[in-house]
């Protein structure tokens, strides 16, 4: 038994316990009672291949709860074998599950006043569940009141000392939390580097990278073992230690391996069969930096790297050069992101026990080694008033309930091994958040890159951890603080103090939130009064999750502290049917700004068929930012997610689980920006991510363009290009042409002119081939004769040519030039290519079309009209006969409209409002998430894994992916 169990006892025998207070339940109706169920029917399948994989009929939920959320509640959640007595039914049984487990726990450990104070605590926290307010974390509602262990904690530290004991432990514990279905993080900053000797026989040390390869074979085996997602895990190395170059470029000298291999003819997609070969892949790496290092950025100063076993310096670097090797491995492969040392312990409220050096996976639960943190979140848009006012009364009170709950937890909760469960009993770390923040600004009229978005949400924030603190300090009252608080009582307290100070500095912008920052700043001045007297029950109070498969079972619009994803959701239907449908908080946001019935109708009409609100009729320009979002036309800038984060942390204990994204045209130089403002601002970690970065991350189908191009050879980032791109054009060369040898064409040969339009931009080309049928040369004509542009395209023309004539291949050109983004850009003439996102992407796609067999531009995703067809009926996109060469695609005579000399504009015109029509369509026949059904709408593509249970396309969920169609996550419990 504990010190605290012990304490908590002792509290109950002297009759203490909390009085509740009825807040939400109605006194004489059960919560169940007082809404309408219904009886569904689940059935889950592959979209990708058609395949049943769950079925459940007969399921009980509410008349409000949503298809989606049914559908994963039942299939993640309820317990049973399926098809016995012993399977879960209704949501009442799970509820029912869990909170009974609770009751039962605070009445033994002594939380309640009276039988009465327990039964109507039960009543509340069941109103919260089944009306969605909040959710617990997976974990509860996996194991909670089953046989199984009940865990209920998502996140864990492990630690690693300089040993081969403590080393292979390590591996060990990992495995038992991977094979549990959560994930693990840890810093190795204390393994020597192999730069040190070993004292033992004087040979070298290994270091720990070397260490890091047998962990992710490790986890990569365990994962495929238990379950088809990735391991959820983070490594954490410090920026003073000897090897923390080789640390920064491990993944980027892997994304090198990938793309050979993948070159080579491998299947290197994430989940392909010689994927395994790669090393590193089962972590994200965060590198630990000091206030001296990045002061040492700054200045341009030298910054010293020290021995691990005696603290000395024994190589001093360049800090800017190798704060720009992290950015260039960024902007190469995503990894590493940083965590910023000094600040995460100048919030540390147990100092005195030990620093705080690693994080979980997604680096929102940072604390001490050898912990664990049990989560639960709130939605924000539940605690919004019909009068569009936040209720931060009924908002307080909730998180006193669910912070009770999640405190109750740990008396009960079983631990993967016994020194996290001793650390996380002694310092009962907690994790209240929030999901739906990007919602409820939208609702309200706020733009979340905005001072009143931001205000409104560090209001929010403020107020959340207040009150989970003040709940903290009155159960400390009742059971007893935690049992390491006497020795950090003065940090705890000063910790207390910087809160109350950072909400005291927040300055209210308009009137919805002056009520927030009040009821924040009397709850902060009650934690410091009471806490002086009673202590802490906790540790840690909060941070901000992911919320993947939990934001989906409370109905949310948004994960997190994440903006709005996309303006258009993909919504299921009772029988398995689907629509398209705007953001339902978009008409409320309309009509809060004062837009009338008429003007909203449009509006919302006109995003339905665009995806955003650019040149929407009638919406006023300094209304488009409360319509920003993640991805889209109008997709928030990467400062603005840092902002939003700096107003939040200072009311956070842990941190924030959030990816900053950057465009693909991003530089090394924006990715040096975010990193260096992060830690300006405040921020305990940061995460980067550029989009197509990673060449094994499928896309819409596993084998799109994207996927399949060169993603390391940037024209944007012209410093990190300069670095990569001679290795791989000498590789090309060696591979494919081994002599400067030009083949020239014949004085006569088969050629074809097409006309195209791009966004409303005429033009023509020429493509001429040699008698086998292989293109030689292609001539482009734009703009007027002797104008700068047509002289561009001339030399351009030529250029290709000359390539082509010297052995570059097509589909060289073609994975380099499609997915190219300028203007013009949209709707073109052209059946086969529907939308273009620039000129150059246009005619690449045509050329590949035209002169490229289908395997070879199938594993760029390019596909004719027809192929597409074919597969809407049949799923795949081959055609009978299909094997056709480049030669016999020469000899087809081209269709119509693509080989006349000079099309009339009034057909061009009618095949671009039919092209509308098509492209306003295929939504509804292609996708089967948000994600595909944005990347339909605009043309763009999302970058995110394809979950492995459902074959549908994921979104971003803070650091993490998440899976509409069933909930699944790509690491993040």
């Amino acid at each position: 038994m504990t010190d605290t169990a012990s304490e908590a006892q002792a509290s109950a025998k002297a009759g203490a316990g909390l009085k509740i207070e009825r807040i939400f339940s109605t006194e004489g109706v059960h919560p169940y009672d007082e809404i309408t169920w219904e009886r569904r029917d689940v059935v889950q399948k592959n979209w990708k291949t058609g395949e049943t994989v769950f079925e459940q009929t007969g399921v009980e939920f509410p008349d409000f709860w949503s298809i989606n959320a049914s559908t994963i509640v039942t299939t993640k959640y309820f317990r049973g074998a399926l098809g016995t007595d012993k399977r879960e039914q209704s949501l009442k049984q799970l509820i029912d599950r869990v909170v009974n487990t609770y009751v039962a726990s605070g009445k033994e450990n002594g939380y309640f006043a009276s039988e009465a104070d327990a039964d109507l605590f039960g009543r509340e926290l069941t109103w919260l569940l089944v009306n969605q307010h909040f959710a617990f974390n997976s974990p509860v509602w996996f194991n909670v009141g089953t046989e199984s262990p009940q865990q209920v904690s998502a996140c864990f530290i492990l630690s690693v000392d300089d040993s081969m004991d403590s080393i292979l432990n390590w591996y060990k514990e990992e495995g038992l939390i991977f094979k549990g279905g959560s994930g693990a993080g840890l810093n190795l900053s204390r393994i020597r580097s192999s730069k040190e000797l070993l004292k033992s026989s004087g040979g070298t040390a290994s270091g720990p990278v070397s260490f890091m390869r047998g962990a992710d074979a490790s986890a990569g085996t365990i994962k495929s073992g238990g379950a088809t997602r990735r391991a959820a895990k983070m490594v954490v190395l410090d920026v003073d230690h000897p090897d923390i170059e080789e640390f920064v470029e491990t993944k980027a000298r892997e994304e090198d391996k990938i793309r050979a291999l993948r070159d080579a003819g491998f299947d290197m997609d994430l989940g392909g069969k010689d994927i395994s070969s790669v090393q590193y892949q089962n972590a994200n790496n965060s590198v630990r930096v000091s206030d001296e290092f990045m002061r040492a950025v700054e200045e341009g100063k030298k910054f010293g790297l020290r021995a691990r076993t005696t603290g000395e310096v024994i190589e001093e670097i360049d800090a800017r050069e190798l704060f720009r090797k992290i950015s260039v491995a960024a902007w190469e492969c995503a990894d590493p992101g940083l965590q910023y040392d000094d600040t995460i312990n100048d919030w540390h409220t147990n100092p005195e026990t030990g620093r705080i050096t690693g994080s979980n996976p997604c680096s929102e639960y940072m604390s001490l080694d050898n912990s664990s943190c049990n989560l639960a979140s709130l939605n924000l848009l539940k605690f919004l008033k019909d009068d569009d006012t936040f209720d931060a009364v009924r908002f307080q009170q909730a998180c006193e309930i669910v912070f009770t709950a999640m405190d109750i937890s740990i008396c009960f909760a079983d631990f993967p091994t016994e020194a996290i469960g001793e650390t996380t009993r002694d310092y009962r770390q907690l994790g209240i958040g929030y999901a739906n923040l990007g919602a409820l600004l939208m609702a309200m009229g706020l733009g979340y890159d905005s001072e009143g978005g931001r205000t409104m949400a560090a209001a929010i924030t403020s107020l959340m951890t207040g009150a989970g603190y003040k709940r903290s300090t009155e159960l400390a009252g009742v059971v007893g603080p935690y049992a390491g608080y006497a020795r950090n009582a003065e940090a705890h307290q000063r910790v207390m103090r910087k809160h109350q100070a950072a909400n005291d500095a927040v300055r209210s912008i308009n009137p919805v939130d002056r009520n927030i920052i009040d009821a924040a700043t009397k709850v902060w001045s009650d934690v410091v009064e009471i806490g002086k007297v009673n202590g802490f029950r906790n540790a840690q109070a909060s941070l901000l999750a992911p919320t993947g498969t939990i934001g989906f079972m409370m109905d949310c619009d948004t994960t997190g502290i994440e903006p709005d994803f996309s303006l258009v959701k993909f919504k299921k239907l009772v029988g398995g049917g689907s629509m398209q449908i705007v953001n339902q908080v978009i008409p409320r946001a309309l009509k809060k700004m004062g837009y009338q019935a008429e003007q909203i109708e449009a509006i919302v009409a006109y995003i339905a068929e665009h995806g955003h609100v650019v040149d929407a009729p009638g919406l006023r320009q300094e209304h488009y930012e409360v319509f920003d979002t993640a991805m889209g036309k109008r997709a928030l800038q990467p400062m603005g997610h840092v902002r939003m984060m700096a107003a939040t942390q200072p009311f956070l204990s842990g941190a924030i689980s959030k990816t900053v994204n950057l465009p693909e045209t991003a530089t090394v130089e924006d990715i040096e920006q975010v990193y260096m403002e992060s830690w300006k601002l405040g921020l305990k970690a940061t995460a980067i991510y550029r989009d197509n970065c990673k060449v094994g991350q499928p896309l819409a189908d596993g084998k799109s363009e994207s996927a399949k191009k060169d993603q390391g050879l940037s024209t944007a980032a012209p410093a990190a290009e300069a670095e990569v791109e001679p290795e791989v054009v000498e590789k090309i060369i060696e591979k494919i042409v081994y002599a400067p040898t030009r083949k020239r064409l014949p004085k006569s040969r088969v050629s074809r002119t097409t006309s195209f339009t791009v966004g409303g931009a005429e033009g023509y080309m020429t493509s001429g081939a040699h008698e086998d049928g292989e293109l030689g040369e292609v001539f482009l004509k734009l703009g007027k004769q002797g104008s700068t542009l047509a002289g561009v395209m001339d030399a351009f023309s030529i250029a290709v040519s000359v390539g082509l004539q010297y052995g570059v291949p097509l589909e060289t050109y073609v994975s380099k030039f499609t997915n190219l983004k300028f203007e013009p850009a949209g709707l073109t003439d052209d059946p086969d290519v529907r939308m273009a996102q620039s000129l150059m992407d246009y005619v690449f796609r045509r050329l590949a079309l035209d002169y490229m067999s289908f395997e070879d531009r199938s594993a760029l995703g390019i596909y004719s009209a027809d192929e597409r067809q074919r597969y809407l009926e049949t799923g795949s996109y081959e055609q009978l006969g299909n094997g056709t060469t480049a030669a016999e695609l020469v000899q087809k005579p081209a269709p119509a409209p693509k080989a006349a000399a000079a099309p009339a504009a009034e057909p061009v015109e009618a095949e671009v409002e039919e092209e509308a029509e098509l492209v306003e369509e295929a939504p509804k026949a292609t996708a089967h998430t948000t994600a595909e059904l944005l990347e339909s709408i605009s043309g763009m593509a999302i970058d995110s894994p394809l979950c492995f249970t459902c074959g549908t396309k994921m979104r971003p969920a803070g650091s993490c992916y998440v899976c509409e169609g069933c909930g699944s996550t790509s690491g993040c419990s």
